[in-house]
């Protein structure tokens, strides 16, 4: 269906322009390597008791969305840069050097997946953070309840995915455009699909992690499965791009 949209683009009103950007960016947040990164982050979204299991549902749909929102505002952002270095600053970037990228991705997510199995990533944990006393400033490490979280983290994570595969696919598609303005458009009607897309998918996927979490046993196998998961994608990202050779070092270009 992308690839339909993107011969089309050439041809296309504005308004099918920015219709195709949102479909084409809502469809991509569903690939699996995208799925599977924000899950190992929702399995770290636990809720502290709350009054009642709606409620409970309710607390973890939100935090759930404000990730996947921010793994689609870092997969953007990464995407804006790449528009800007290709058609503003006219660099000329190989393919082969998202297939780089592509290699990240995969170490990503084995990284990802390896820490999903810790046990520590449900409990308490220690930081370091300043705090402020009789006009003093000091630091001392300090423990986190279940619903400390650190979206920053899943902004990186989309700005890593950015770069990689979905690099090639919007200089494709940006490619087939005449103009600064189409350009543009595109990117953020992308942008905007990708993160209504990805708050779609983080608010499902972290039901179950909600539902099972007072069941220590249940919540330990959806770890261990979204882990696992995240490990075999990554491998598997990480032979397909090796194998083929498609990856190469940063040898930028000026047109």
């Amino acid at each position: 269906m992308i690839e339909e949209l993107v011969k089309q683009l050439p041809t296309a009103t504005p308004f099918f322009t920015l219709v195709a950007g949102f479909v084409i960016g809502l469809s991509h947040a569903f690939e699996p390597d995208h799925v599977v990164a924000v899950a190992t982050q929702n399995s770290k979204l636990l809720q502290k008791g709350s009054p009642s299991r709606f409620y409970q549902i309710g607390a973890s749909a939100v935090k759930s969305s404000i990730l996947g929102a921010l793994w689609g505002a870092g997969h953007t952002s990464a995407l804006v840069l790449v528009s800007l270095l290709i058609f503003v600053f006219s660099m000329s970037i190989p393919e082969k050097v998202f297939g780089s990228f592509e290699i990240g991705v995969g170490l990503m997510l084995v990284a990802l997946g390896v820490f999903t199995y810790r046990k520590k990533a449900l409990i308490g944990q220690k930081h370091i953070h300043p705090h402020a006393h009789d006009n003093l400033v000091h630091t001392h490490p300090h423990s986190h309840d279940n619903s400390h979280t650190h979206g920053h983290k899943s902004y990186i994570i989309g700005c890593i995915h950015g770069l990689a595969g979905s690099g090639s696919l919007v200089v494709l598609a940006l490619s087939t455009l005449n103009n600064l303005e189409n350009i543009l458009s595109l990117v953020i009607m992308f942008g905007a699909g990708s993160i209504v897309g990805m708050m779609l998918v983080s608010s499902v996927i972290g039901l179950p992690f909600s539902l099972a979490r007072n069941s220590g046993k249940i919540n330990k196998i959806l770890r261990y499965v979204v882990g696992s998961i995240s490990v075999v994608i990554g491998i598997d990202i990480l032979y397909d791009v090796i194998s083929s050779g498609n990856f190469v070092g940063l040898d930028l270009q000026f047109l």
